[in-house]
């Protein structure tokens, strides 16, 4: 009888089963994850984050990476906040820190317009009606494995929680995350250089 009980503790088998792991702060979650499934996506990445600034300081020669990416055929979509609009403004009085939301957005567009054009990276800042949505959620996928912050209210991403999940079936968690991501993407102003 302790066997089957044991089984059924150690092994995901319902709701939770996409869940990875979760980390009470998106800083927990070690640079390796975020590098190691940059590296290993073939099809898609998705980087929903309002400001996606840490990306050129977690991951080593990310632009690089993102370049050799996109030509060997993975799609790269960056979704980002306006940084001069009403909702980024209003954020930067929440969060209170030195290094503004819209600095840090400023920053990754920056980065981006020295990647220069390349086919299969895009770009979009999300849409005035989504960006309370968009500031709120962090969605980043990588094929089937996706990493999401919901942020916490008065907290800066990086102090926000952070789940890893990974797609196993449809109408799940990652689903219904990387569905989130793709409504902001679809009525996204797209960004041109």
């Amino acid at each position: 009888m302790l066997w089957p009980r044991t089984v059924k503790d150690r092994i995901k088998s319902g709701d939770d089963r996409e869940l990875v792991h979760s980390y009470p702060y998106r800083s927990a979650c070690p640079s390796t994850v975020w590098t190691g499934l940059v590296e290993s996506a073939g099809a898609e990445i998705y980087l929903g984050g309002y400001t996606n600034y840490f990306f050129w300081t977690q991951v080593p020669r990310f632009a690089d990476t993102i370049r050799r990416k996109a030509e060997a055929g993975c799609r790269v979509r960056f979704l980002v906040g306006d940084p001069d609009g009403e909702v980024t403004r209003q954020r930067e009085v929440v969060e209170d820190v030195a290094l503004t939301v819209s600095t840090r957005i400023r920053i990754t567009l920056e980065h981006l317009e020295r990647l220069g054009a390349v086919d299969g990276v895009e770009t979009r800042v999300s849409d005035p009606s989504d960006a309370a949505s968009h500031v709120g959620l962090s969605v980043f996928r990588f094929d089937d494995d996706a990493l999401v912050t919901p942020h916490l209210a008065r907290l800066v991403g990086h102090d926000s929680p952070l789940l890893h999940l990974r797609r196993h079936g449809v109408g799940g968690m990652f689903d219904r995350f990387a569905a989130h991501g793709e409504e902001l993407w679809g009525r996204a102003a797209v960004r041109l250089g």
